[in-house]
């Protein structure tokens, strides 16, 4: 009895790393088109391309040469179609690249790294208050916690400030006649660097109607980078909490403690 030939199975050390690294690139585009509009584009592309391989083994030749056409630029389409997600995906490699690049040197020459954590643990308490006082008043708010802090990804949506973390402060800039609460406070580093920031808003069609531009926003920049956000809502004054484009939503001050405590 002939012995099957298995040669084609030989692999080798480059090639399982290849494929591990083609697994783990599907796996993060993946996560970026989960739950948005693109997801349902993917899966009218594929049955284009399943239909099209079916008339081309049944011969019928005017519908194959159609598809066949549209299937012949697929790669042009796929381009402009996913414009958006392609620039978000590239956009988010880059900048957590020179982020984190950024944030190693820093931590290397100053040696800092410690005190920064202790640091920021002690500016979680001022955080909870202004929320409290900012849910009792129904005052809504957007705060972002940014581990790696991007000067010009930040600033030139908004206001710098450098400040010191306060609840005065926070709730001051969150009140409705103040020229900065119509948009995003991002603390990083223990302190308040920016006011008023413009966040890309998430295209999740998975999540609640009732949802608007702040917490829109709020889970857009959690899906674009590992910040997370606390929003407050205006309507309802719940606390919600958002990372890696999740929310939860009626979030206890003990609750938003620990996990500020463990995020930030």
């Amino acid at each position: 009895m002939d012995r099957f030939d298995l040669s084609f199975l030989h692999l080798r050390f480059l090639d399982i790393i290849d494929i591990i690294l083609v697994a783990f690139i599907i796996y993060y585009i993946y996560n970026l088109i989960r739950g948005t509009i693109a997801v349902n584009i993917v899966l009218g592309l594929i049955i284009i391309y399943l239909v099209y391989l079916i008339t081309e083994q049944l011969h019928m030749r005017l519908l194959s040469n159609i598809l066949g056409g549209f299937v012949s630029v697929g790669f042009l389409a796929l381009i402009i179609v996913f414009q958006q997600e392609i620039r978000r995906f590239l956009l988010l490699i880059g900048k957590n690249a020179a982020l984190h690049r950024n944030k190693l040197w820093k931590t290397i020459l100053s040696g800092k790294k410690e005190l920064e954590k202790e640091a920021t643990v002690t500016s979680v308490k001022p955080i909870i208050d202004a929320c409290k006082s900012m849910q009792n008043s129904r005052t809504g708010a957007l705060i972002v916690f940014a581990k790696y802090f991007d000067d010009q990804y930040y600033q030139n949506t908004g206001e710098p400030i450098d400040a010191f973390i306060s609840k005065r402060l926070i709730e001051t800039i969150f009140k409705k006649n103040s020229p900065l609460h119509d948009g995003a406070v991002v603390i990083s580093e223990g302190k308040i660097k920016a006011a008023s920031c413009i966040l890309p808003v998430s295209d999740n069609i998975k999540l609640p109607p009732q949802f608007g531009l702040r917490h829109r926003a709020g889970i857009g920049i959690t899906e674009m980078s590992d910040a997370v956000a606390v929003i407050v809502s205006e309507e309802t004054g719940q606390i919600a909490y958002a990372k890696q484009g999740r929310v939860r939503m009626d979030v206890s001050y003990r609750d938003l403690e620990k996990l500020l405590t463990r995020d930030i």
